[in-house]
């Protein structure tokens, strides 16, 4: 597989959210499962392919759910930024989660009714619950929401990082990182929950931008040490990058990395497979997903990191094919890319609240 020198086009785009997608649904089987349970049901291997249902249709998680929703919000405080000049965005991001919480089948909050419309919430197949995280839900139910300065509760879950993709598609390196991390803080207030959400939106604007999966991994760690408790996600990563260039192999370097049940383990262990095969997105997605502990978010953040840096032309086209909401996905991820249009139809999709 090769991929496209300099600024990424379209195609990573949508290769960044179909690669989310993708890796979601690859790991959506086995998630929380040991590597020897994974082998007892799908071979010595381990899981190889998507697991379809009865339509032929790999199944996404509240991961995706909630990437398209920060996508929505970060579209959505757009339209109010050429509308009104000025937008904290973080809390139209929020406005956007509390959509999703609605399509989860819980009550509209009576104090901001206004904010339920737009395109995501009129999409059938999106009301529909897929092992939500509980301090997502939790959080977005207590009617606050976090900032870094004020955290709404101690959780490094991988609720905050799994959903972040797409502010390094919407923001340049200078702005990710701050914005990925702000975004994550609303529902996740550990330092390791939020500053792994601003790595990897760092990571996803700089291979945006043209910098090698490497080179972006790197500047995100020089931007890390300046934030107060970095020193989890710092060593987490580390350990990936080592263990990357290593001959170790992978389900024993992953064992090294962590089980990927909270924010700063699920980040390292997608970079570590982005790194080791970064020129091979099936591969790269096997080894994010075939391990103990947490599989999809993992697979997720792989895929991200992934599809952008090697766009949706060098993906299978198989798993695109198979994974529900490809149509949506494609669609956000090119309004994501082409950005504001002051037409009819962009402010009936994403009005500016």
């Amino acid at each position: 597989m090769g991929k496209v020198k300099g600024k990424k086009k379209r195609e990573h785009f949508k290769g960044c959210l179909m690669g989310g997608a993708i890796g979601d649904a690859f790991g959506a089987p086995v998630d929380l499962l040991s590597f020897a349970e994974i082998k007892k049901e799908y071979g010595e291997q381990g899981l190889l392919d998507l697991v379809c249902d009865e339509k032929g249709k790999a199944i996404i998680t509240d991961d995706t759910q909630l990437t398209l929703f920060t996508a929505e919000g970060l579209l959505r405080a757009e339209t109010r930024k050429r509308a009104r000049g000025a937008c904290y965005h973080p809390s139209i991001v929020y406005y956007a989660y509390l959509r999703w919480l609605y399509t989860q089948g819980y009550p509209k909050n009576k104090n901001i009714e206004g904010i339920y419309n737009g395109y995501l919430i009129k999409i059938r197949d999106l009301h529909v619950s897929r092992s939500p995280g509980k301090t997502c839900l939790s959080a977005l139910a207590s009617g606050e929401y976090g900032t870094i300065e004020k955290h709404i509760n101690d959780s490094k879950g991988c609720g905050g990082v799994k959903r972040i993709a797409p502010v390094g598609l919407y923001v340049s390196r200078k702005n990710a990182f701050d914005l990925g991390s702000e975004c994550a803080a609303l529902t996740h207030g550990h330092p390791s929950g939020y500053l792994a959400a601003g790595v990897l939106a760092y990571i996803i604007a700089g291979i945006i931008e043209g910098l090698e999966i490497e080179e972006a991994v790197f500047g995100a760690l020089d931007k890390l040490v300046y934030y107060d408790g970095y020193e989890e996600c710092n060593s987490s990563i580390r350990k990936a990058i080592k263990l990357a260039e290593s001959d170790e192999g992978p389900r024993k370097a992953i064992s090294l990395i962590g089980e990927g049940r909270v924010a700063e383990e699920a980040l390292a262990i997608a970079i570590y497979a982005a790194l080791k095969h970064s020129h091979d997105f099936k591969q790269a997605l096997y080894v994010a997903i075939n391990h103990d502990g947490g599989s999809n978010s993992a697979g997720a953040i792989a895929g991200n990191i992934l599809g952008a840096y090697l766009g949706i032309n060098e993906m299978p086209a198989e798993w695109i094919e198979k994974v529900e909401l490809t149509d949506i996905l494609l669609q956000v991820a090119d309004d994501l890319f082409t950005g504001y249009k002051g037409t009819l139809d962009w402010w009936r999709r994403y009005p500016g609240y």
